[in-house]
């Protein structure tokens, strides 16, 4: 069901990419970008675009240069984003116009990025969105969000360092096209304590359906 793809992201340079999902998808397709601790074979990541693409729609997943170069050190910004738009153009030739950008973390923020900056996209769906550095709440990451037109579906864990709850509750829940999803008990990486009777799989499968039924309402 996956297949393994070359994108030529600027001339001579080029990342691996993963498409998944079946040839004519019912549903929207989606770039899925990864976060910056990890590529796209990330559990986080790869299980999203498999459980999607069962789901019924394409997916595409992708390297940035960094990952590909096996560094963990994030490109410059710049960087990253001519690559996200890279990826973005092959997706498009590849299922034509209407895509959902989608993203964990880092990826999420480059695609919002994309989507203030004027790129037309049906939809953004934001995993783990890194409202503000870890330990750092005054350093907020929304001001753009506000430009943003396409609906947006944001998840969110509930211990996640990244997001504070109440900094969500107050920019991200007043924005005209957000939607809000709390994962309760969960950290960045939507892990959950023992605790709570429910395993990473568990999770990320709610995760999924919640996703789908949104993509669904896209129309």
């Amino acid at each position: 069901m996956t297949r393994t793809v070359t994108i030529e992201w600027r001339p001579g340079q080029t990342v691996t990419a993963r498409l998944g999902g079946p040839g004519k998808a019912p549903l929207p397709s989606v770039l899925l970008a990864h976060g910056a601790g990890a590529g796209q074979d990330h559990p986080g990541v790869a299980g999203l675009r498999d459980l999607l693409a069962r789901a019924g729609a394409r997916v595409l997943t992708f390297n940035y240069p960094y990952t590909e170069a096996g560094k963990k050190r994030p490109d410059s910004q710049a960087t990253l984003l001519e690559c996200h738009r890279g990826a973005l153009a092959w997706l498009r030739a590849e299922v034509g116009d209407e895509v959902v950008l989608a993203g964990r973390s880092m990826g999420g923020r480059m695609a919002t990025y994309l989507a203030a900056g004027g790129e037309p996209v049906r939809g953004l769906i934001l995993y783990a969105y890194p409202l503000h550095p870890a330990g750092k709440p005054d350093r907020l990451r929304a001001d753009h969000l506000a430009g943003i037109v396409s609906p947006m579906l944001f998840f969110s864990g509930t211990r996640d360092s990244l997001a504070r709850v109440d900094l969500i509750e107050e920019h991200l829940r007043p924005l005209p096209t957000a939607t809000i999803e709390l994962i309760e008990d969960a950290d960045h990486s939507f892990r959950v304590p023992k605790r709570t009777g429910r395993t990473f799989e568990e999770v990320l499968d709610g995760i999924a359906t919640r996703t789908i039924e949104w993509l669904r309402g896209l129309g």
